[in-house]
């Protein structure tokens, strides 16, 4: 009897701690449901209206191009990022961060130490206050120092040292060789083109050699192979002998007579002044 009657006492205990414990409960959620003075002023928004209101997420699925062709570049070669970066430089001629480089052309110079040493070193890029920029050979702008370098240089210029001077200055060479400012001409062993200052006060040293070479030329002595060999190069000869053969041979050529100057003679209406010396005047004409 004594053990049935500690398990009902224990049964009662655990039914009115379960009894508390809903009670406590149930108050808690009275307090939440009670409206706050704070949140009353204000109107509840339907959760509809909460999930139109929100931004949609940026799904990483939409970039996934853009974020490879990034990593694809940042794993290329050194030698291949240092190009990338130098093209970007020359074709806008203007001076970058190496923040404004990976923003445009995706190259990490800050982040990767041999690009960056690489490209700071480079022939091509000037680099000064943190910011690179393009380093062409010849430091000029525009026509008129263009020409005036030319004529720094009298047994001439590579065409190719000058290209990258600036965006038109091919142009502007074959502008200077239209007015015949300078000489464009071929090198016959590179094939590449040299300019020459056209300026009769700049004076140009001839070797030796060439000098031999020239004098060592026969010329025909037909003057109708010379003629050719002229228009074969583009030159017009000032002479025409095939024409004037044809007309020798029709006789339409003949050798003008010179014309006999005339005598200027004395008449008597000639003023005369010397009067005291009538023996000048003893043929005078009626």
């Amino acid at each position: 009897m004594g053990s049935l009657q500690e398990s009902l006492n224990r049964f009662n205990r655990q039914q009115e701690k379960c009894a508390s414990t809903l009670k406590s409960i149930a108050g808690s959620r009275t307090t939440n449901k009670t409206p706050t003075p704070s949140s009353s002023s204000h109107r509840a928004v339907p959760a509809s209206t909460l999930t139109k209101s929100t931004v949609p997420a940026v799904k990483f699925s939409n970039d996934t191009e853009r974020l490879q062709h990034i990593n694809n570049i940042r794993k290329s070669p050194v030698g291949a990022q240092i190009k990338r970066v130098i093209d970007l430089l020359f074709e806008s001629r203007q001076s970058f961060t190496a923040e404004q480089i990976n923003e445009a052309c995706y190259v990490d110079v800050r982040g990767n130490k041999a690009v960056f040493e690489s490209l700071a070193k480079n022939p091509k890029v000037n680099y000064e206050a943190k910011r690179f920029s393009y380093k062409s050979k010849h430091n000029v702008r525009n026509q008129k120092e263009l020409l005036h370098l030319v004529r720094t240089f009298p047994e001439g210029i590579a065409v190719a040292d000058l290209k990258d001077a600036y965006p038109t200055v091919m142009d502007d060479l074959q502008a200077l060789k239209a007015a015949r400012q300078i000489w464009l001409l071929s090198n016959f062993d590179s094939q590449e083109d040299i300019a020459y200052p056209n300026d009769p006060r700049v004076p140009i040293k001839v070797d030796d050699e060439l000098k031999q070479l020239f004098r060592a030329i026969e010329l025909p002595r037909d003057m109708l192979d010379i003629e050719r060999d002229l228009q074969k190069n583009g030159m017009k000869p000032a002479t025409n002998t095939a024409k004037r053969r044809v007309m020798a041979q029709n006789g339409n050529i003949h050798n003008k007579p010179k014309q006999k100057k005339k005598k200027t003679e004395i008449s008597k209406r000639t003023k005369l002044t010397n009067a005291h010396l009538p023996e000048l005047f003893k043929n005078l004409t009626g």
